[in-house]
C-alpha cells in the first residue's frame, strides 16, 4: 500500500495527496528531497471505516518503508550510534494549509538523545529537538492544549530571566523538557512511548484523526473540499533547520502573492524547525535575508522557483529547510494569492510564453474575483495610523474589535462588521476567521496559516503587529498609551499593514489593465452570456464597468428598503383607505421610475430582467413590539384615547397580516393577484421609464419577471395585468416599447408543468435559493444556522445546498423545466 517518494508524481495526487505527489516530481527533477514514503489517502478512509484502527498489514508496510529510509541515510531509526529521526506530515489531495497535524523528531528516546549528542557534539541542539518533540507529541497525540506547554515555557523563561528559548542554556533546556513531560503526565497520566515504532504508529493515527478535527471540517466546508477523500501521510527522514547559524526553515513563493509581480517572495527563520514559521509564534525575516547570509542558497532557490513554475505553470509556494547550508525541499503547491496577483501573473505568464490564453483563464479561480472589488483607504484622507504590521492579505475593513472567534460569530449574527484581533494564528480560530471581516495579528507573517486562509477567503489581514499588547483576560489591547477595548471600532489596511482607530474613509478598487486583458480573452472563447445581479442604479453602473452584458436580476423590492422609502411601503401594506393607498402608490411609482430611468441609461441598450415584488409581506410590516410598548406607555400615562385608538387600530392591521409561514404565504405573484394595484404601480414605473429613455435615443430592453408562479393560471392573471398596463402607458406616451415577460421558476410544480407555463411567457429564470428551499422542504433562514452545519459534519449532506447546486434533485427539476419548456417554445 505504501509508496516510495521516488515512485510518486503529481498525476497520482488524488491517491498520494498533493504534498507527497509533488515531492516525487521534485525528486525526479533532481532536487534535494529527504528520503521517505507515502501512506495513501485510501488508508485514511480505511482507518475510519475500520473503527479508527490501522488496516491489517499496514504497519508492517510502514516498518518496511522505514527500513528503506535507513538504507538510504545510513542511520537506524530510534537506535544506534547514528540515530534516524522522522517527520510525519499530513497531505490531502487539495491544499489545506495548517488544518491537519505534523509531528517532527519522532524516534526521540533517552538512548537517541545521548547518541545524537555524541554524534553531533552539540548537546544543546539535541535537547532543543527533544523539547520540540515532547511538546508536539503532547499536543498532537495526547490532545493537550498548547497553552499548557506555553505556560510551562513561560515559567522556565521567567526563572532563567530569558526572553525566548534561544536564550536558554543546556541545563535550562533539560529543565524545560522535564516540565513538558510533567505537563503530559499530570494532564493524561500517560507517558510518551520509548518504543520508536509505537511513537510512529500513534503519530500516523493522530494525523489520520486530524482529518476529522473541527477546524479541518470547517475549512473543507468553507473551501468545498469533499469530506470523503481522506488525507495521505508523508513519512521522511528529518533534516534540521535548528542545528546551527547556517540552518533554518522558510517558505518561498515564486511571485509576489499580493500584487503578482515576478520576484521571489517569502519568509525565513534561522535556527528553527518547520512548525514555527507556519504557527506564527516568531516573526520571520524576509526571504531576501538569505541572499545576504547564504547567497548560494538564495541563487539555488531562485533557480528552482523558475523550474517549478515552468513545470506546474502556476505560482508555487515552496517549503524548505536549510541544514548546515544545504538546501532541502519539503513541499511545493499552488500558492494562495490574491485575485489581483493571480490575474497579473496569468497575463504576464502569457507574455512570457509560459501559458496559452486559455490556460491563463483557467489559472484564475472565478470565486476569487470578488476580491477585486475590495475597498481601500482613500489616499486623499490625511490620517495617522496607530501602528503598522506586515501586509498579509489586501483590502481594507472597519469593524468592531473582537478578541475571540465566538465574539466574531456573535457580531456576524447581529449583522455587524468585526475585526478579529489575536496574538497569533491558532488554527482553531477558523470559525472566527470565517465570521470576521478582517484579521489583526500581533505575531506571524505573510506565510502564517491565518494569513493564507485570509487571502483565500478574500479578507484583509495585518500580521506581525508587534507593537500591540493584547490583554485577553480583560479584552483590551494597547499600542503605547492608546487602549482599545472590545466593542471599539478599528480599521485595518491589509495592503499597507496599517492599523487605524475608528472608521476611515475608503474607496472601491479600480480595474487593472491585466483584468481587462483577461476578460477580453474570456470574451473570445466564452459560450455563456454573463449578466449581473443589480438592484440599484449604482450596482448597474458598476456591473457594466466590469463587463456585464446586462442585468440578469433586479430585485425591485431592494429599491424600497432605504430609510426614506420603507415607511411608504409599510404603510401601503396595511392601508385600507382607497384614497390613502392611491397617494402612497403614486409616491412609490415616482421613486421606482427615477431608479429605472438611471438603470436604463447606464445599460444603454443592454437587457434588464426586472423582478416584480417578491419577498414575504412580513418583511414590509412594521415590528409590533415597539408599537405594543408605545400603547402600554400611553395607557399608563392616561394619554388621549383617540391617539391610543389610532395606534391600536394600526396594531390590529399589522396582526391581521401576520403569517405562520410567510415564505410560503402572500408573496410574489400571489400578492400581484390579490393586490394588482401594487404590480400595476411597478409595471407603470418600468415602462414609463423605458418610454422616456427611448426618447433620448437610448435603446431599452425591459424583461419583466413574475416571481413564485406555481400554476399557469397565476401566470395568465399577472400577464394580463402587465399587458393591460403596458397598453395604457404606451397610449399615454404615444410610444411603444418591446418588452418580454418571464417566469421565475422557484417552486417544483412550476418546473414540472413548464410545458404549460412556457406557452404564456417569453423566458424562464430559475430562482435556485427558493427552488432549493421548496424542493428540500428547508427554511434557509433557520436551517443554515441550526442544523445544516451538523448535516455537513455528519456527512448527511456533502455540501450546503444553498452554496452548491443539488444535482440529483434541484438540478433535475431545472433540466425538466428547460427541456419541456423548449418543447413548447424553442
Amino acid at each position: 500500500m505504501i509508496v516510495g517518494i521516488e515512485q510518486a508524481s503529481s498525476a497520482r495526487a488524488a491517491e498520494l495527496g498533493l504534498k507527497g505527489a509533488c515531492l516525487g516530481d521534485m525528486l525526479s527533477m533532481g532536487l534535494e528531497v529527504p528520503p521517505g514514503f507515502i501512506i495513501p489517502t485510501s488508508a485514511c478512509v480505511d482507518f475510519f471505516e475500520g473503527g479508527e484502527k490501522l488496516a491489517k498489514g499496514l504497519f508492517e508496510e510502514i516498518k518496511s518503508g522505514v527500513e528503506s529510509i535507513e538504507k538510504k541515510t545510513g542511520r537506524a531509526y530510534g537506535s544506534g550510534p547514528r540515530p534516524l529521526l522522522l517527520s510525519v506530515r499530513s497531505g490531502a489531495a487539495s491544499p489545506m494549509p495548517g488544518m491537519m497535524e505534523t509531528l517532527l523528531n519522532l524516534g526521540m528516546t533517552p538512548t537517541t538523545v545521548e547518541a545524537l549528542a555524541a554524534e553531533t557534539g552539540d548537546e544543546r541542539f539535541v535537547l532543543d529537538c527533544h523539547r520540540r518533540f515532547v511538546r508536539m507529541f503532547g499536543q498532537v497525540v495526547f490532545g493537550i492544549d498548547k497553552r499548557e506547554f506555553h505556560r510551562a515555557l513561560q515559567q522556565q523563561l521567567d526563572r532563567a530571566g530569558a526572553f525566548s528559548p534561544d536564550d536558554l542554556d543546556t541545563h535550562q533546556f533539560k529543565k524545560l523538557t522535564e516540565s513538558y513531560i510533567s505537563v503530559i503526565h499530570k494532564t493524561t497520566r500517560k507517558s510518551i512511548p520509548e518504543d520508536p515504532y509505537k511513537q510512529l504508529q500513534e503519530a500516523v493515527e493522530a494525523v489520520f484523526h486530524s482529518w476529522n478535527s473541527p477546524r479541518s471540517m470547517v475549512f473543507r466546508n468553507l473551501m468545498r473540499i469533499p469530506h470523503s477523500s481522506g488525507t495521505a501521510v508523508v513519512v521522511q527522514a528529518m533534516v534540521y533547520g535548528n542545528i546551527d547559524s547556517d540552518s533554518g526553515v522558510g517558505t518561498a513563493i515564486t511571485r509576489d502573492p499580493i500584487i503578482g509581480i515576478k520576484r521571489l517572495y517569502g519568509e525565513y527563520l534561522p535556527r528553527a524547525q518547520g512548525e514555527e514559521i507556519l504557527e506564527g509564534g516568531r516573526t520571520p525575516r524576509s526571504i531576501s535575508s538569505i541572499k545576504e547570509e547564504l547567497p548560494s542558497v538564495y541563487e539555488q532557490l531562485a533557480s528552482v522557483s523558475e523550474k517549478l513554475e515552468q513545470t506546474y505553470k502556476n505560482i508555487q509556494e515552496i517549503e524548505f529547510t536549510i541544514e548546515r547550508g544545504r538546501l532541502y525541499f519539503l513541499q511545493t503547491r499552488p500558492a494562495t494569492c490574491t485575485a489581483q496577483a493571480t490575474i497579473k501573473a496569468a497575463v504576464d505568464m502569457v507574455s512570457e510564453g509560459l501559458l496559452t490564453r486559455e490556460e491563463a483563464l483557467l489559472l484564475v479561480n472565478p470565486d476569487s474575483l470578488v476580491q477585486i472589488l475590495h475597498r481601500y483607504i482613500d489616499p486623499n484622507v490625511q490620517i495617522r495610523s496607530l501602528t503598522r504590521g506586515l501586509p498579509a492579505s489586501p483590502g481594507a475593513a472597519s469593524g468592531v474589535v473582537a478578541f475571540s472567534p465566538e465574539e466574531a460569530v456573535n457580531l456576524k449574527k447581529q449583522h455587524r462588521e468585526s475585526i478579529l484581533v489575536r496574538p497569533d494564528t491558532k488554527i482553531e480560530d477558523m470559525i472566527g476567521v470565517d465570521a470576521s471581516d478582517g484579521l489583526l495579528l500581533t505575531r506571524g507573517g505573510r506565510s502564517s496559516h491565518a494569513a493564507v486562509v485570509a487571502r483565500r477567503a478574500g479578507k484583509p489581514c495585518v500580521a506581525g503587529c508587534t507593537e500591540i499588547q493584547i490583554d485577553t483576560e480583560n479584552n483590551v489591547f494597547t499600542i503605547g498609551e492608546v487602549k482599545v477595548k472590545q466593542g471599539d471600532v478599528i480599521t485595518i489596511d491589509g495592503a499597507s499593514g496599517r492599523v487605524f482607530l475608528g472608521t476611515v474613509p475608503m474607496r472601491k478598487t479600480t480595474i487593472s489593465e491585466e483584468f481587462r486583458q483577461l476578460m477580453s480573452w474570456a470574451d473570445e472563447v466564452k459560450t455563456l452570456g454573463v449578466r449581473a445581479n443589480s438592484d440599484t442604479p449604482e450596482d448597474a453602473l458598476r456591473a457594466i464597468e466590469l463587463g456585464a452584458e446586462g442585468i440578469g436580476l433586479c430585485r425591485t423590492e431592494t429599491m424600497l428598503m432605504s430609510s426614506d422609502r420603507l415607511p411608504i411601503i409599510q404603510t401601503l401594506v396595511i392601508a385600507d383607505d382607497a384614497a390613502e393607498e392611491k397617494k402612497l402608490l403614486t409616491r412609490l411609482q415616482k421613486v421606482h421610475k427615477d431608479d429605472f430611468l438611471e438603470i436604463f441609461r447606464y445599460l444603454n441598450g443592454k437587457p434588464a430582467v426586472l423582478r416584480l415584488l417578491d419577498p414575504p409581506l412580513h418583511e414590509f410590516i412594521p415590528e409590533t413590539e415597539p408599537l405594543i410598548r408605545s400603547i402600554c406607555e400611553l395607557r399608563s400615562k392616561g394619554a388621549n384615547r383617540e391617539v391610543i385608538n389610532l395606534k391600536e387600530s394600526i396594531l390590529k392591521k399589522i396582526q391581521t397580516h401576520r403569517e405562520v409561514n410567510p415564505m410560503l404565504g402572500l408573496r410574489g405573484c400571489r400578492l400581484g393577484i390579490l393586490r394588482p394595484e401594487i404590480f400595476q404601480m411597478q409595471i407603470t414605473a418600468i415602462l414609463e421609464a423605458a418610454c422616456e429613455v427611448s426618447w433620448e435615443n437610448i435603446p431599452v430592453k425591459p424583461e419583466i419577471l413574475i416571481p413564485l408562479v406555481g400554476h399557469v393560471n397565476e401566470l395568465k392573471s399577472v400577464k394580463k395585468n402587465i399587458d393591460m398596463t403596458a397598453l395604457r402607458v404606451f397610449e399615454a406616451h404615444k410610444t411603444k416599447i418591446e418588452y418580454k415577460v418571464g417566469v421565475l421558476i422557484e417552486i417544483p410544480r412550476a418546473a414540472l408543468t413548464a410545458a404549460d407555463i412556457a406557452a404564456h411567457c417569453d423566458f424562464f429564470s430559475f430562482g435556485t435559493n427558493d427552488l432549493t428551499q421548496t424542493t428540500f422542504g428547508l427554511s434557509r433562514d433557520d436551517s443554515e444556522h441550526k442544523f445544516l452545519v451538523s448535516y455537513l459534519d455528519k456527512r448527511i449532506l456533502d455540501a450546503n445546498p444553498f452554496q452548491t447546486l443539488d444535482v440529483e434533485g434541484v438540478a433535475r427539476l431545472i433540466r425538466i423545466a428547460a427541456s419541456e419548456g423548449r418543447q413548447t417554445k424553442p
